[in-house]
């Protein structure tokens, strides 16, 4: 069956077409593809080369889920985002994914994350002490430096200077966004080689090396235990009983920095800005968090008890969540719903439509946590967030308790009010917010 014939085709020359304002944002693009087209069309990238977009979550349960054995994460991940991160759990696949999956998981257990919890308190306090009472701020910068900071405390407690620190986050930000130009710009990749523009970026993630290794040595050397992540990591035993190599364990810890502060900040700076157009969610989530800590001393049972925190983050991360695309590609040829895919077709399943469907999501355009009173197990099959199926973030745990801190000591400390006429997106490698003005009133203390 040729797939052509069955799923609608955008021509290349429309994408040629359209190309700066996909660099800009793709969204509005591909938007009008699914309307024009349905809920699966294919767009011709080159002469050869097309990808499947789909918006179906039916589709994307069978392929995330059902049946992920015959699919793999497509080469933006496996090579173009490794190049720059290694080969950890995010970009390896096959045996090496699963074997590194299983050992690094019992990390991230709730029990393991618990001794990390007053590290994240204290990181987030800390930059919150930045926010200017009174004053028109951007608010990304702030959660974008405090998710960096947790990530940073989390792993290494104190072992990282700032100028460390400042310097790792600075690489990660500038090899992400030149990934995003090599993607979104595939016919300048031959210039971005040719004019080392892309040997500039290899030598920084070096550089981001460099201080990790010494990093991690100082720590053997110390032989003190801190009870961080990367104490965790270095004595994490694969079955044979060896432990992960250096250069391993680095790429691991790329990966945690890659995929651990920006989804975060941006989902944090989002909320917010709901939260400010939202005074009414302000109040039961301050209501909320005065109650718990009036309760109880125990950050964990005040964190798993924070009900309405997680509504309101559930509902934001619907509709702006941070990973708002998910790519694979097929082993073998796959048919699904009438239509057929070839083997090696590349798919790529746009959550931001997911979340957004009308025929999945009563109003679905409005921020309304109360759809998440019962949790968000209701929604498995149209609701990705942290992805789905065997590859599901293996931190969605260490990212939500983060985020429910992070939202419970903001409003216990401020009412929040929008200086923005309508949310604004930058969709790069993830979906980040633009424009976050937020005036900030310290509360009256009881």
């Amino acid at each position: 069956m040729n797939t052509s014939k069955k799923i609608p085709t955008v021509p290349l020359n429309r994408f040629l077409k359209h190309s700066f304002e996909i660099l800009k944002n793709p969204l509005p693009f591909h938007h009008q593809n699914f309307e024009d087209l349905g809920d699966v069309f294919r767009l011709k990238i080159g002469f050869n080369t097309s990808v499947f977009f789909s918006r179906d979550a039916a589709l994307a349960e069978y392929v995330l889920q059902k049946n992920q054995k015959n699919y793999t994460k497509s080469k933006i991940q496996t090579k173009d985002l490794a190049k720059y991160v290694g080969k950890g759990l995010l970009t390896a696949e096959g045996e090496h994914w699963r074997k590194q999956r299983k050992l690094i998981q019992p990390a991230f257990h709730k029990k393991q994350l618990e001794q990390l919890l007053s590290a994240i308190k204290q990181a987030i306090l800390s930059e919150y002490k930045r926010i200017e009472p009174h004053k028109v701020i951007d608010i990304f910068p702030i959660f974008n430096d405090l998710a960096f900071q947790t990530v940073v405390k989390s792993l290494f407690s104190s072992a990282a200077s700032q100028d460390d620190i400042s310097r790792l986050q600075y690489i990660t930000e500038a090899a992400q966004n030149m990934m995003v130009r090599e993607l979104r710009q595939p016919y300048f990749r031959w210039w971005f080689k040719a004019s080392g523009k892309i040997e500039k970026y290899l030598a920084l993630t070096r550089e981001a090396r460099g201080i990790l290794n010494r990093i991690v040595d100082e720590r053997r050397i110390s032989n003190q235990k801190e009870n961080d992540l990367l104490d965790m990591l270095l004595e994490a035993r694969y079955e044979d009983g060896s432990a992960m190599d250096e250069e391993q364990l680095i790429d691991e810890i790329l990966i945690l920095f890659t995929a651990g502060h920006e989804t975060t900040s941006n989902a944090l700076t989002f909320t917010c800005q709901l939260l400010a157009l939202h005074p009414e969610w302000q109040e039961k989530l301050y209501e909320e968090a005065s109650y718990l800590k009036k309760g109880t001393e125990d950050l964990m049972a005040r964190v798993m008890a924070s009900k309405v925190c997680q509504q309101v983050i559930e509902e934001s991360m619907r509709l702006y969540p941070p990973a708002y695309f998910m790519d694979r590609v097929n082993y073998a040829e796959d048919h699904f719903s009438g239509m057929t895919f070839k083997a090696g077709s590349s798919i790529l399943f746009s959550v931001y439509e997911i979340h957004r469907h009308p025929d999945l999501w009563e109003n679905p355009e409005v921020f309304l946590p109360e759809r998440f009173a019962d949790g968000g197990r209701k929604f498995s099959s149209q609701y990705y967030p942290f992805g789905a199926g065997p590859r599901k973030c293996i931190g969605n745990n260490f990212a939500m308790f983060e985020m429910i801190i992070a939202m419970t000591e903001l409003v216990s400390k401020f009412k929040i009010y929008p200086e923005f006429e309508e949310i604004e997106i930058t969709p790069l490698i993830t979906l980040k917010p633009k424009n976050a003005f937020l005036k900030f009133e310290p509360r009256e203390l009881d």
